[in-house]
């Protein structure tokens, strides 16, 4: 099958998460909950992976080397907690605006950030001059996020708050992204951050949901009995760690970035047509900010520089 294929596949992979996941929260009335079980169901998934993989064991060791002689911040360690925090903000606001409008705010957010993350230099390598091409690229996507809910912002059954949720949703993915790209530079495995990402993140839900529950402000519901995919959150994102860490080598980021998002936006489209939440609708706008949050992504282009090869599992 074509690599280029293959990343348009990963893409609308993560609209497939966001469809599963919402469904779960607005089954289980409980978006943390909902976010604990994809989290924790994705950690035990690479958790048996790396009992019978050396390289994620070669990379832990690596990363506990650096940790050591003060290469890597400790606190960078825990960007899972980002993750986790993403995927709770996930579960709570698919049900209200449908996995289309989520992913166009969600990218907006992203390419919003990716330009706060290198100008700080959160990346590495220093602080980076930003272009007048991708703050164009940011505006675009912004703007794109207000096309896609024009027709709905006077109606009831929209959330401008969960729009807006969805935007800073990507910011902190972006966010994510910055930090994990530092931790592979001394894991040198992709799957080790990961691992490390599930454990941080998971860990983080667990607190949340404890400290709620003392606080009574939360309640624990018993799992649904079904339907099935409703459980593939966790296992769609390890698929896609392993998508990420194998294409990306062949295809560069930038080729890979335009399949994986155009994979995204018109999965969203296709599952908001065939499977929609409650109240979600596909209208011209929505059809439009897509395609101008696809020509956001174009603009900006993200650099063209092939990532490092990682080692293969």
């Amino acid at each position: 099958m074509r690599l280029d294929l293959l990343a348009a596949l990963s893409g609308a992979m993560i609209a497939l998460q966001a469809r599963a996941n919402g469904e779960l929260s607005h089954r289980l009335n409980n978006g943390l909950q909902a976010a604990l079980v994809s989290f924790g169901s994705g950690l035990l998934i690479i958790f048996v992976i790396t009992l019978f993989n050396s390289t994620i064991k070669e990379g832990i060791k690596n990363l506990r080397t650096a940790v050591a002689n003060k290469e890597i911040a400790r606190w960078k360690l825990f960007a899972g907690a980002l993750g986790g925090s993403f995927v709770a903000i996930q579960t709570q606001i698919v049900p209200l605006i449908g996995v289309a409008i989520y992913s166009v705010a969600s990218i907006a957010g992203q390419t919003a950030m990716s330009l706060v993350v290198d100008r700080i230099g959160l990346t590495g390598g220093g602080k980076k001059l930003i272009s007048p091409r991708r703050v164009l690229a940011a505006v675009l996507t912004v703007l794109a996020v207000l096309v896609s809910v024009w027709d709905r912002i006077d109606a009831n059954n929209l959330s401008m708050f969960a729009v807006t949720a969805g935007g800073i949703a990507g910011a902190i993915v972006g966010i994510q992204r910055a930090l994990n790209g530092q931790i592979n530079e001394y894991s040198h495995q992709s799957f080790t951050t990961s691992l490390l990402n599930f454990i941080t993140g998971t860990s983080f839900l667990l607190i949340l949901i404890v400290a709620g529950l003392i606080l009574g402000r939360n309640e624990l519901s018993p799992l649904p009995s079904g339907p099935w995919w409703i459980y593939t959150g966790g296992v769609i994102g390890v698929i896609y760690i392993a998508f990420t860490s194998t294409i990306v080598q062949h295809l560069g980021v930038l080729t890979f970035t335009l399949f994986s998002v155009g994979g995204q936006l018109v999965g969203s489209l296709i599952i908001d047509l065939v499977s929609p939440t409650d109240g979600v609708s596909v209208s011209a706008y929505l059809v439009t900010g897509i395609v101008m949050t696809y020509a956001g992504v174009i603009a900006g282009g993200v650099g063209s520089s092939r990532v490092k090869k990682p080692q293969k599992l």
